[in-house]
């Protein structure tokens, strides 16, 4: 049975991962590809909901949680814990259904070494300076918090060489393309059409 594809995708905050990977899911309007849903302790931000955004949780059910083996990788960034249930992860997969995570690096490494066949990408900004631009428009974080990220983001993108993929996200729509190429690109690799033409493949094969 073909099984989906488990996508990495990281970005330092503001560089345009979660925008990128909405737009390929709105462009595709399948239910073959969808977004892990992570569960975190952070409060909820304007317009988003319990299990459609995230699944919100207190501090102490999430590390109860961790103590049960639940995530595929969980990490605390500024104070507050991320993690992706293990168990809906494999169901995606097995049903067919190909699974974007929206991670860090450090889940990434967590990810990879649970499921070395996950393919990874990492989205990297034109400047600093347009980072910061993003970061401001979106309205979405206090200066201080601002000035966080922007601190962080070159130790985030120190690690863009440990992913199979890289895309500057300088003009959003060709980095949706290239996004797209990637994801098609999976698709045509010769484990996957074994699975999906293997009665064509072997028909050609027989004399």
């Amino acid at each position: 049975m073909y099984t989906g594809t488990l996508f990495i995708v990281s970005a330092p905050s503001g560089a345009g991962k979660s925008s990128l990977i909405n737009a390929y899911l709105k462009q595709l309007n399948s239910p073959a590809a969808r977004v892990s849903i992570s569960h975190t302790t952070r409060s909820a931000r304007p317009g988003e909901n319990h299990a459609e955004h995230y699944y919100f949780v207190d501090h102490h059910e999430f590390e109860t949680l961790i103590q049960q083996d639940e995530f595929i990788e969980y990490a605390k960034v500024f104070d507050n814990y991320y993690g992706t249930s293990k168990a809906a992860i494999n169901q995606y997969l097995k049903n067919g259904i190909n699974v974007f995570l929206d991670i860090d690096w450090q889940g990434a490494r967590q990810v990879r070494n649970k499921m070395p066949t996950a393919k990874s990408i990492f989205i990297l900004p034109p400047s600093l300076i347009e980072l910061e631009k993003r970061l401001i428009k979106r309205e979405q974080d206090s200066a201080e918090i601002i000035a966080k990220r922007m601190a962080k983001a070159q130790s985030e993108m120190s690690h863009y060489n440990e992913y199979n993929y890289l895309i500057i996200n300088d003009d959003f729509d060709d980095s949706l393309a290239n996004l797209s190429a990637i994801i098609k690109a999976e698709s045509l690799s010769t484990d996957k059409q074994n699975l999906v033409n293997q009665a064509i493949i072997d028909q050609l094969l027989t004399n």
